[in-house]
């Protein structure tokens, strides 16, 4: 995704003669962020059309309409991108299954707007699986000379690999159109080279044609700014220390986890966070209704806050706009993302560009420190370079990465070695009247203790 630089709009190269189809069946655009079904996608999908209308290309965003009383099109995006609203199915939100059914009817009613209005497109850009299916079979409508570009967002397989309940596993017919459209799909679009990575290893994908594009954050939007001006704006404790989480609200993304780490922070003598000086807001899903009418894992949430002992230091906010959301984002000292799968965490592009530090989970496309780093450079974002723990070698790579950032970039970094008791490799950086530094000798400047580590499990050659 392109953000937006209004003062570069005059340098832009423009398209005005392409007009691009652009699918995203299951979830709109305009959404409430922070839904069932509305995340990361929506907030790509609809800047993606804004950026491409302002460089002249015409974009028409199909969606499934799941309210009849919202007009079936909407120009919010600006002159030359809108949403249309395609009846297919029950017009109110209705599960994967009930969507797939429909996509015959979905793909008819997409096929009748560019008839009747004599749209001819240069490219059919789905997003999701829902879409894709739903494109392959315009692309069979319009013909060959119409390519498709596909991204998933999520892939099923990955899902599958952090389910913990049944509800939660990717069905066989997802799987299935995932791999065909592997195949079938112009060119594939990936967040990240481990979403990349994941597409080739699980599916077999075509490498080449896969194609990388890291999403980028609107700086219109998300900057930095006061803390405690943000904190007065929105209502909440201007001297508590404010951890944020922002997502929806779902088991793969691991609230309970923070959930319970707050639990042994409030209960550890030793902590110096606990009850009194710290707060946790969860932006996501609806708050506002009945226990009774939210989601089972709203509920299950806030049986666990509850069961902890948290509610004092617990809020659930509920789902945000956008503008609303960047204050949420400059009011925290940091956001946590514990996530079970990310394709590339939108929300931690969010929060960095608003200058809040991010404690994310070691998956998905938010592996890439390095990449992460490089990305605080550029922005101008300070920031901690650190391990969530680790021995001798792990700090001897984080105090390597922090020497090569730039110091008016670098707040600080952490030698975790010196919480552990068991010695892995000599050399290892320690820390000295608070301060450390990295080995000068080649690679990290270790040699590792092969009789404490023990045999290797893999050698590769």
């Amino acid at each position: 995704m392109v953000r937006a630089i209004p003062s570069a709009k005059n340098t832009r190269p423009r398209r005005d003669d392409l007009t691009v189809c652009m699918l995203s069946v299951h979830t709109c655009p305009l959404a409430m962020l922070g839904g069932k079904e509305t995340g990361g996608m929506n907030v790509y999908v609809r800047d993606l059309a804004i950026e491409l209308g302002h460089r002249g290309v015409t974009v028409d965003v199909f969606t499934r309409s799941q309210d009849d009383h919202v007009p079936r099109i909407s120009h919010e995006l600006g002159p030359t991108a809108q949403v249309i609203h395609v009846p297919a199915g029950p017009e109110r939100p209705v599960s994967k299954e009930v969507i797939y059914d429909h996509l015959p009817e979905f793909a008819a009613g997409v096929t009748r707007f560019a008839c009747e209005n004599d749209r001819h497109y240069d490219v059919i850009h789905s997003h999701y699986w829902l879409s894709g299916v739903a494109g392959q079979q315009l692309q069979r409508a319009w013909g060959p000379t119409v390519p498709m570009v596909q991204m998933f967002h999520t892939l099923g397989h990955m899902k599958n690999q952090v389910a913990r309940a049944a509800h939660e596993i990717a069905t066989e017919q997802r799987l299935q159109c995932e791999w065909e459209l592997m195949r079938r799909a112009d060119r594939v679009v990936a967040g990240s080279p481990h979403d990349r990575t994941q597409m080739v290893r699980l599916y077999n994908a075509d490498r080449e044609k896969i194609q990388v594009i890291p999403p980028g954050v609107d700086l219109t939007r998300f900057y930095p700014g006061s803390q405690l001006e943000s904190r007065l704006k929105l209502g909440l404790d201007t001297e508590r220390r404010l951890i944020l989480f922002v997502g929806r609200i779902e088991p793969l993304k691991g609230i309970d986890t923070l959930l319970e780490s707050i639990a042994l922070m409030d209960k550890d003598e030793n902590c110096t966070l606990g009850s009194e000086c710290l707060s946790v807001v969860i932006v996501g899903g609806d708050a506002s209704v009945p226990v009774e009418e939210m989601t089972a894992e709203m509920q299950r949430l806030h049986a666990l806050r509850d069961t902890l002992g948290l509610q004092k230091l617990v809020a659930f906010e509920g789902k945000q706009g956008q503008d609303t959301l960047a204050d949420y984002y400059r009011a925290a000292d940091v956001l946590v993302m514990p996530s079970h799968y990310e394709s590339f965490g939108m929300a931690a592009l969010e929060a960095m560009a608003c200058g809040t530090p991010v404690v994310a989970s070691r998956v998905g496309g938010l592996t890439k420190a390095l990449q992460l780093r490089n990305l605080c450079e550029s922005l101008g974002i300070v920031m901690t370079i650190e391990d969530s723990w680790g021995g001798d070698i792990t700090t001897a790579a984080i105090a390597q990465l922090a020497h090569s950032t730039p110091p008016e970039f670098l707040f600080t970094s952490t030698d975790f070695n010196s919480y552990v008791t068991v010695s892995t490799a000599d050399g290892a950086p320690h820390r000295a009247n608070g301060r450390m530094a990295a080995s000068r000798q080649p690679g990290l400047g270790i040699t590792p203790k092969r009789e404490v580590l023990g045999k290797p499990v893999l050698t590769v050659e």
